[in-house]
């Protein structure tokens, strides 16, 4: 309790956010080693400047963060930390990932499939049902869907996919101790039961207009694809749709009608090359090789020889837990990140991973 205690309090530090906050863990070996710093060393840390170093050292947080984890035991809510194995995989590769997650659900938000479908407030018959034709599609690959759980085209992808047996998680952009909008509660309780509710702010956070585009990046980096289904010429599903490219995730968009304003969004991401054009659910599942990867046998992973101790280590987290962020390596290796810089170019050298892109590493 203790621990969790010090994770929410570090996202409640004026100036501590997503990059910044996994600087000073990785920097400092842990979370309530931030707090325990000096302040001459934190001043040391890069990016981090004297004005968050005097939040860090003379807070008031633990109040907030101790009656957040008395809501969190009260209501079963699972706190993900972004270092935790339940943390959602995808969206730890994104360098401006939460720190922190809050989640009530029964989905494996590191299900080996998952597609984002998003679009208009204002979704037309068309666009419900190239909602419903593309999650039935889904239904063999055994598709986890996110959405955003907001009228329109949200809804109703959260609803085909009730009907259709598929698990299927809301991100929110607000706390877990309401549901926006009030409409959707019963939809929502039905998405703990098969799915979740998924979001980053603690309760009692209202769902002010500035919190749904940071959501949208939590559902851009959780999922393998976005499928923009109807979309005006601005709006929340063209943000979503910029951040997942940003992200190097596939991005769909369904076309309509030449004129037509709820498919001006759509047609416009495909005319500009930001996003693929598709006509059913084949489409996805051809472009994201799935139905190659089931003809496929599986091949024996190479084996390394000759590695280091410290090398080993890499190998072995790469293994269990497929790619990782290099703060993620730096936490379970507890390596300084000078050396541990050097052993992963060493490493690159020598052919047995890659950097990705966000400073994610895979192996060969």
């Amino acid at each position: 309790m203790e621990d969790l205690i010090y994770k929410i309090a570090l996202t409640l530090i004026p100036g501590v956010g997503s990059v910044n906050g996994k600087s000073l863990v990785a920097y400092c070996g842990g979370v309530k080693s931030v707090f325990m710093e000096k302040k001459h060393t934190l001043l040391k840390i890069p990016g981090i400047g004297e004005q968050t170093v005097n939040a860090i050292t003379n807070h008031n947080v633990f109040d907030r963060a101790e009656a957040e984890v008395k809501f969190i035991e009260k209501y079963k809510i699972s706190s993900l930390f972004y270092l935790d194995k339940e943390y959602p995989n995808r969206l730890k590769q994104c360098h401006d990932s939460p720190l922190m997650l809050y989640y009530k659900g029964v989905a494996d938000l590191n299900a080996p499939k998952i597609v984002a479908l998003v679009g208009t407030r204002k979704a037309t018959e068309y666009g419900r049902d190239i909602c419903r034709k593309i999650i039935d599609g889904l239904v063999v690959n055994n598709v986890l869907v996110v959405s955003g759980l907001a009228y329109g085209i949200d809804t109703w992808s959260h609803k085909a996919a009730l009907d259709c047996n598929l698990e299927t998680v809301g991100v929110l952009g607000h706390g877990l101790d309401r549901i926006y909008p009030y409409a959707n509660r019963a939809l929502a309780e039905k998405m703990t039961e098969q799915g979740g509710l998924l979001c980053e702010y603690l309760s009692n956070t209202k769902p002010d207009r500035e919190n749904f585009p940071m959501r949208n990046r939590i559902i851009a980096g959780m999922v393998d694809a976005v499928v923009v289904v109807e979309a005006g010429e601005t709006g929340g599903a063209l943000i979503t749709a910029d951040i997942a490219n940003s992200y190097n995730r596939d991005v769909f968009a369904v076309p309509g009608r030449i004129g037509d304003p709820h498919s001006e969004g759509c047609n416009k991401l495909i005319k500009t090359n930001r996003a693929a054009l598709i006509q059913s659910t084949k489409d996805i599942s051809y472009m994201l090789n799935w139905d190659e990867k089931k003809q496929k046998k599986p091949i024996q992973q190479q084996l390394f020889l000759d590695l280091s101790p410290e090398e080993e280590t890499i190998v072995t987290l790469l293994k269990e837990n497929g790619d990782l962020e290099i703060d993620t390596l730096l936490h379970y290796t507890n390596m300084i990140p000078s050396k541990a810089a050097s052993i992963l170019l060493k490493m690159e050298f020598d052919g047995i991973l890659r950097c990705l892109p966000g400073k994610v590493y895979r192996l060969i």
